[in-house]
């Protein structure tokens, strides 16, 4: 078993998220900036089909990924069958077995017919169908039944995933009722597969502080900390809200998924020690929802400085794209899906010659069938070569890499987490020091025009994109000058978010902040009689 603290740590802390690492930004630097305060820092997350290891370092913090099987995320629909179409094929490949079975009797069936045809035999043609016609016939027969049979499961499918069935919302609202807040063990027992998968995990390393990134990793910690407690350690729970879980736009396959995820942070948003999140619109929406007890301390997703480990050079984005520095290219960083409203960077190409577009996305090699989908539309329209699909660069050198281009782009719709926060590409845009295009969402258009460092268009709004677009490449120098007013970027970065992260982790264990910087000040942990050095790990 573990120690909880080692010389030379101010104490032990055990990060949580649901994903495996590497693309999360959040995570990577809320790691390596804990451990460079004197934190003992371990980052465990899941491993994926795409994950070449299991352990790495991020500077002096230890990612250890798990595996986690997920029986538990079965729906029930997919083991059990419904009355609602009693006819209905049971869950699995049944139906398409059965399609096929009868598509290669009918097969066989012709293959006797014209076999006899054409090489003859004893008995003559006109006999040989004669006696097929009872097999014939039955094939006609169940082919029929096999038929209505798969459509009453299609249609059975299609009144499963009806938010607005009776029989959907009927045993979702008895839960809820019966339950509560405890109605996600019935509405998606998958949640306790992450619990199975981390609980020993976690434990074995006896954290001081449990950093539970986003709604997920709520729970497994909140059950952490309960444990650790129960064994005479006063651990404490810090919980990452990352967004708004009722504003999450629901699973399309499950309507049971988003009032589960909502009882269950429900359940446990209570137990944290502290709360962090990643705005002061979200951090009052989460205080109200929640009743907090204190409003949660806001720790925006800014960019970092290059850390003194830093190894290779930044690609060149313009190389990548295969432009000069003439050419007007338009950025966009990040996910691609179409809620992200980045199939109107593509539509507008037409109206707007010469322009190029880099996406900067995790699967720029056609992986992602989003992705494909704007390449096929960008040549339709006759500009495939002025759309690029460009790889993630490492989280340091994402804002090196961006200022190649003219101008950064933000289309997203309006969705309710999407109103909410300065999401990650808007800083890193601004410390790039680009003009921002972005949608009229909330808090990121009333940004964009309280500092004039861009312009704002109607989410969805091919013509007004369009103009906003052309503004900022008539006059880019304008919107650049909006990055010169003293102390915007300054307080934009993550080592000034680290600084407020340390000094929640501080405060929880009583002991002194780390200095900017982060020096470290030589204190004791609660508990431990052990003299900690004074200096960075």
């Amino acid at each position: 078993m573990a120690s909880n603290s080692t010389t030379g740590s101010r104490g032990r802390v055990v990060m949580l998220v649901d994903n495996g690492v590497h693309g999360d930004s959040r995570v990577q630097k809320a790691a390596r900036s804990a451990a460079d305060a004197g934190w003992e820092v371990f980052l465990l997350g899941i491993r994926n089909a795409r994950s070449d290891t299991d352990t790495w370092q991020i500077g002096g913090a230890e990612v250890r990924l798990l595996r986690v099987p997920k029986p538990l995320h079965r729906l029930p629909r997919d083991s059990s069958r419904s009355l609602r179409r009693p006819l209905a094929y049971p869950p699995g490949t049944k139906a398409a077995y059965r399609i096929q079975e009868i598509k290669a009797w009918q097969a066989e069936l012709y293959e006797r017919r014209i076999r006899a045809q054409v090489l003859g035999g004893r008995l003559p043609a006109v006999v040989g169908r004669t006696a097929q016609l009872p097999s014939r016939a039955a094939a006609v027969v169940l082919a029929r039944w096999v038929k209505f049979r798969a459509g009453e499961t299609h249609r059975l499918r299609e009144r499963q995933v009806d938010p607005d069935s009776l029989l959907t919302k009927l045993p979702i609202r008895s839960w809820q009722a019966l339950l509560g807040n405890r109605s996600w063990r019935r509405l998606d027992p998958g949640l306790w597969d992450f619990e199975l998968a981390f609980r020993t995990a976690i434990d074995e390393l006896e954290p001081d502080i449990i950093h539970a990134n986003d709604f997920r990793m709520l729970g497994v910690g909140a059950r952490a900390m309960l444990r650790a407690r129960a064994a005479g350690r006063d651990t404490k729970l810090v919980w990452d809200a990352h967004e708004f879980v009722g504003g999450i736009t629901g699973r399309a396959d499950n309507p049971r998924w988003l009032p589960a995820q909502i009882a269950y942070t429900a359940e446990y948003a209570a137990y944290p020690d502290a709360v962090v999140t990643v705005s002061d619109t979200l951090a009052e929406l989460l205080q109200e929802t929640h009743a907090l007890p204190e409003r949660p301390a806001v720790v925006l997703n800014a960019p970092m400085a290059p850390p003194a480990d830093a190894d290779g050079d930044t690609p060149d984005l313009r190389a990548l794209c295969g432009v000069d520095e003439r050419t007007p290219v338009l950025v966009y960083a990040g996910a691609v899906n179409p809620s992200r409203g980045v199939q109107l960077m593509v539509e507008a190409l037409p109206e707007l010659p010469e322009v190029h577009v880099a996406f900067v996305t995790m699967n720029p090699n056609g992986d992602n069938r989003f992705s494909e989908t704007l390449l096929e539309r960008a040549v339709e329209l006759g500009v495939g070569d002025r759309v690029h699909l460009l790889p993630y660069v490492k989280h340091w050198q994402v804002v090196p890499f961006l200022s190649a281009a003219d101008a950064g782009v933000i289309p997203i719709h309006h969705k309710p987490n999407h109103e909410l926060a300065l999401i990650t590409k808007f800083l890193e845009y601004s410390h790039a020091r680009l003009p921002i295009v972005v949608s009229d969402v909330k808090t990121m258009a009333q940004t964009a025009r309280d500092t004039g460092q861009g312009e704002v268009f109607r989410a969805e709004d091919l013509t007004d994109y369009v103009r906003a677009v052309r503004s900022v490449l008539a006059d880019p120098a304008r919107y650049r000058a909006a990055y010169d007013k003293p102390g915007l970027l300054e307080g934009w970065t993550w080592e000034a978010q680290a600084r407020v992260l340390d000094q929640v982790y501080s405060g929880l264990l009583g002991i002194p902040a780390a200095a900017a910087g982060g020096a470290v000040p030589a204190t004791r942990v609660p508990g431990d009689q052990r003299e900690l050095a004074g200096t960075t790990r």
